[in-house]
C-alpha cells in the first residue's frame, strides 16, 4: 500500500487546479509561537482533508439550521483558532461537494475555561445522571432531556427557550463522582496512563480538576444554602432569571421522589439503573440522595453554555473515500476523510448521532481512504 505522510501543525490555504497524478497544495505551517508561516506551494499525490471542527467563528453562524431559530449569542469553543473548518469552503471552491451542512454538533455543557489555552476556550462538562438541569428561569427541563441523555434534543430545547444558557444544580456529592471534564489537561490520571490516580477517582472527594472549576470558574456557584445559592446565579447573568421560591419547590419535588421505591420521576429511575453497573456505581454515579441534605453539601450551580464543536455533514465521496463534484464526479486526485467528510460520504451518522461512535466513522473511511490513495499513487 506504500506509505503515507503525516504533516502535523501546518494549515491549506487552497486546493490549485490538480496536475498529473496529484494536486497543488500552497501550504502554511504553524510555528513553534503558534503563528502562520507562509511556505512555497507544495504538490501532493493523492491529498486526504480529514480533520474539521470549528470555533465559534461566522462559519458556525452562516451554517446555523433554521429550524434551531437564531444562532445563540454566546458560543464558547471547543477547538483552538486554527481548527476552523475553512477547509470546506477551500474544498468547495476547488470544485467539491459540500453537503449536509446544516448538520451541526455543538454540546450544551459547556463551561468557560478558567485557564484559557485558546479565545473563548470551553470546556465541556461529561456528567453522570444525578444533577438537575434547569433552563435559564429555573424550570426542569422535559424527559428525556437528563444529564448524558440527548445533545441534540437539549439544543433543540435550549433554543426554544430564548436563552443561550441553562443550568445544573446539584451538590458537594454528586459533583465529586459525577463530573468529568473534557480535554487533555483536565484528565492527568489518563493522559499519565496512571492506573493507580484513576483508581483515585473512586476515592477523591472532588477530583483536582474540578476543584479548581470550583474555586475559579466564572460559570460556578458555591453556597451553604438555597437563597445564596440563587443570589449566586442571577449575579452571574445579571438578570433576576431565577425566582428562590420556585426553584425550592423544583429542588423539593425531585428529592421527594428519591424515597419512593416505585418513583414515577424518569430521571431518579434512570440513577438508579445507572448504578446497577459496576463501573458506574463506583466512579460514575452518585448513591440516590435529597440534594437538600446538608450532609451532601455545599451546593452547587453551574452555568452551561453551548460549546461548537463540529459539523455532521462534509465533503460528499464516494464509497472510496474520493471527494465528489456537485455532477457526482470524482475530484481528481483528492479523497476526504474522517470529520471532513462528515465522518464517511459527507454525512453518514444523519442529522443525529449516538454520542461515542464519531471514532468508527474516521477509521473506516481513513482505511477505505488510505486504500484508495495508495492505489492511484501506485
Amino acid at each position: 500500500m506504500g506509505r503515507g505522510v503525516r504533516r502535523l501543525r501546518r494549515r491549506r490555504e487552497a486546493l490549485l487546479a490538480p496536475r498529473a497524478r496529484g494536486a497543488v497544495l500552497p501550504r502554511r505551517r504553524l510555528g513553534r509561537a503558534r503563528r502562520l508561516r507562509r511556505q512555497r506551494p507544495r504538490q501532493l499525490r493523492a491529498p486526504l482533508p480529514h480533520h474539521l471542527g470549528y470555533g465559534p467563528r461566522p462559519l458556525v453562524r452562516e451554517q446555523w439550521p433554521a429550524r434551531l431559530g437564531t444562532p445563540p449569542a454566546k458560543l464558547l469553543s471547543g477547538v483552538p483558532a486554527h481548527v476552523d473548518g475553512l477547509m470546506l469552503g477551500i474544498a468547495e471552491k476547488a470544485g467539491a461537494s459540500h453537503i449536509n451542512r446544516d448538520r451541526m454538533w455543538h454540546y450544551t455543557e459547556g463551561i468557560e475555561n478558567w485557564n484559557p489555552i485558546w479565545a473563548r476556550h470551553g470546556i465541556r462538562i461529561l456528567p453522570g445522571p444525578s444533577s438537575l438541569w434547569l433552563d435559564a428561569t429555573g424550570k426542569r427541563l422535559p424527559v428525556p432531556l437528563f444529564p448524558g441523555f440527548d445533545t441534540l434534543g437539549t439544543l433543540e430545547h435550549i433554543m426554544r427557550t430564548g436563552h443561550d444558557h441553562t443550568w445544573f444544580v446539584l451538590d458537594k456529592r454528586i459533583i465529586g463522582k459525577e463530573f468529568a471534564l473534557s480535554g487533555s489537561e483536565q484528565n492527568p490520571d489518563l493522559t499519565g496512563k496512571s492506573i493507580r490516580d484513576v483508581i483515585g477517582r473512586a476515592r477523591a472527594d472532588v477530583p483536582g480538576p474540578v476543584q479548581a472549576f470550583m474555586d475559579k470558574g466564572a460559570d460556578f456557584v458555591v453556597e451553604d444554602d438555597l437563597s445564596a445559592l440563587v443570589r449566586g446565579m442571577n449575579r452571574i447573568t445579571g438578570e433576576d432569571l431565577i425566582d428562590e421560591t420556585a426553584l425550592r419547590r423544583e429542588i423539593t419535588a425531585r428529592d421527594r421522589e428519591i424515597a419512593n421505591p416505585f418513583t414515577k420521576d424518569l430521571q431518579v429511575t434512570a440513577i438508579r439503573g445507572a448504578r446497577k453497573y459496576l463501573g458506574d456505581k463506583l466512579i460514575r454515579t452518585a448513591s440516590p440522595h435529597r440534594i437538600l441534605d446538608p450532609k451532601a453539601g455545599p451546593l452547587i450551580a453551574v452555568r452551561l453554555n453551548i460549546l461548537t464543536r463540529k459539523s455532521l455533514g462534509g465533503l460528499e465521496t464516494d464509497l472510496s473515500s474520493r471527494v465528489l463534484t456537485e455532477t457526482g464526479e470524482p475530484l481528481p486526485g483528492v479523497y476526504a476523510a474522517g470529520e471532513a467528510a462528515g465522518f464517511g460520504g459527507g454525512g453518514v451518522h444523519g442529522y443525529r448521532s449516538l454520542e461515542g461512535t464519531f471514532l468508527g466513522g474516521c477509521v473506516f473511511s481513513g482505511r477505505a481512504a488510505g486504500r484508495a490513495a495508495a492505489q492511484a499513487v501506485g
